[in-house]
């Protein structure tokens, strides 16, 4: 069944990032929400603070209005900001509906009337309402106001207003500082998940270091202890591994019992033959029969023993030397020739598997160039990125009058040979296809640049220990 979150991206992000990436949200979410409620409770509390102020200008006014003598009511409230024209601190008094004539104004309202807070709605007597309005210039303003009955004077409405530049800059200097201090404390936050998630990941680092030195070869177990979450693992692992090899010895065997067993008889069949009275014909056709059936023995025997081998966890070959080793033995049965082998292999390149099935493989192909090459063969390797998988290339090519295309596939079928005047069985190419495929690779012939047949051949294969790091 196909995820349904099979395409979002962090499916494919290691653990150490999924838990970054989820800590470093979550973090930056609750810091957020907790700025804006922190914020909020500031503005509340100094909107609180400001109405207060204003509250005890309104409550003066109120006791004025009081004062049973009207020409006793100065209406003076001791602060100079509200003599100043246009300073944003205003008081107002008088009737709900009396005209503006018949108002009592601070001379900081240069007589143009003072609204009430927006959105106000009625109120009983006494009761107090706030909230924001706008002054004659279109300045914000935190108005108070609230009705008083004075007896026979009927009811009054007192409000006074302050600038709320004041509430805005406090408030906007606590966000500030609140970005700041948040800012700080979610970097440190941060660092720390991270410094956590490195600490707490290390041993699956370590155990994924281990795995790969046990698939370059270079280890043959996973060393150390760890954390008891992941102990399982390591120890389930080395057990797969022991497991795995048990199974190959046995293979091993099986795989040597019946070569014997097949190769025996086979030998007595020649040498019977050889010693009685049989016609020529039937004896030469009995050592033709025998010889075809022990290279058949032999070719199935051997892909029986690679098909056990390949893959196997901890089998590598470093394949510099291998080709070095193959480069002299062939320069020496092509002595006569007089090749010149070209090998450009860069140091430390492995081979994921049997060093006798890479020779074999190889060998195959440095023969077969060798036979046809008119003076020149070129053995070149590298290493191939293909996804989170690593491809060992190799190339051999040959000088020499090269292979028509309908002709490369034909070539490849077991025993078959196009030109019967060369030596050899014509199992060659074909158990470099089988030994491939076993390995799950890939091989192809192609038109060489030296004018002959190249040979092209994809295995695993692994770069460096040190250049992986």
């Amino acid at each position: 069944m196909t995820d349904r979150f099979s395409w979002l991206p962090m499916r494919r992000r290691s653990i150490g990032v999924r838990l970054a990436v989820s800590a470093l949200l979550s973090s930056a979410a609750i810091l957020v929400i907790a700025a804006w409620i922190l914020t909020t409770l500031y503005r509340e509390n100094t909107e609180r603070g400001f109405d207060s102020r204003l509250l005890v200008y309104a409550n003066n006014l109120a006791t004025d209005l009081v004062s049973p003598d009207p020409e006793a009511r100065s209406f003076a409230l001791g602060d100079p900001r509200f003599d100043l024209p246009l300073s944003g601190w205003y008081w107002q008094v008088g009737h709900p509906d009396a005209k503006p004539r018949d108002l009592r104004q601070s001379r900081s309202l240069v007589g143009v009337p003072l609204k009430g807070p927006d959105k106000a709605g009625t109120a009983t007597i006494g009761q107090i309402r706030q909230g924001y309005g706008h002054g004659q210039d279109d300045r914000l303003l935190r108005v108070v106001e609230r009705d008083v009955d004075v007896g026979q004077d009927g009811r009054y409405t007192v409000r006074v207003a302050g600038p709320a530049d004041e509430i805005v800059n406090d408030v906007d200097r606590f966000r500030f500082s609140l970005s700041v201090t948040f800012g700080l404390l979610g970097l440190s936050l941060a660092l720390t998940a991270l410094l956590q998630i490195r600490f707490g990941l290390a041993p699956l680092k370590r155990l994924r270091a281990a795995l790969g030195a046990i698939r370059r070869g270079e280890a043959d177990h996973i060393p150390g202890e760890y954390p008891h979450d992941i102990a399982p693992l390591a120890s389930e692992t080395n057990l797969l591994i022991d497991t795995n090899r048990e199974i190959l010895e046995r293979a091993r065997t099986q795989v040597g019992n019946l070569a014997h067993a097949l190769k025996t008889p086979l030998s007595i069949i020649v040498n019977e033959v050889g010693s009685s009275d049989a016609p020529p014909e039937l004896a030469e056709k009995i050592r033709e029969q025998a010889a075809v059936m022990r290279d058949q023995v032999n070719y199935h025997l051997d892909r029986a023993r690679a098909a056990a081998l390949a893959g196997t966890l901890g089998t590598s070959t470093e394949i510099e030397q291998a080709l070095a080793g193959l480069v002299r033995t062939f320069g020496k049965i092509y002595r006569d020739k007089d090749i010149a082998y070209e090998v450009r292999v860069p140091p430390g390149l492995r081979f994921r598997g049997e060093r006798q099935d890479f020779e074999e493989m190889v060998g195959n192909l440095v023969d077969n160039a060798s036979k046809w090459a008119n003076g020149r063969v070129a053995i070149a390797a590298a290493l191939m990125a293909e996804h989170d998988f690593t491809r060992l290339l190799i190339t051999i090519e040959d000088d020499g009058p090269g292979l028509p295309e309908e002709d490369r596939a034909a070539v490849l079928a077991r025993g078959r040979r196009l030109d019967e005047s060369k030596p050899g069985s014509g199992l060659g190419l074909s158990i470099v296809a089988d030994l491939a495929a076993l390995y799950r690779g890939r091989f192809r012939l192609e038109a060489a640049a030296l004018g002959g047949l190249r040979a092209v051949l994809e295995v695993p294969g692994d770069a460096p220990a040190a250049a992986q790091r």
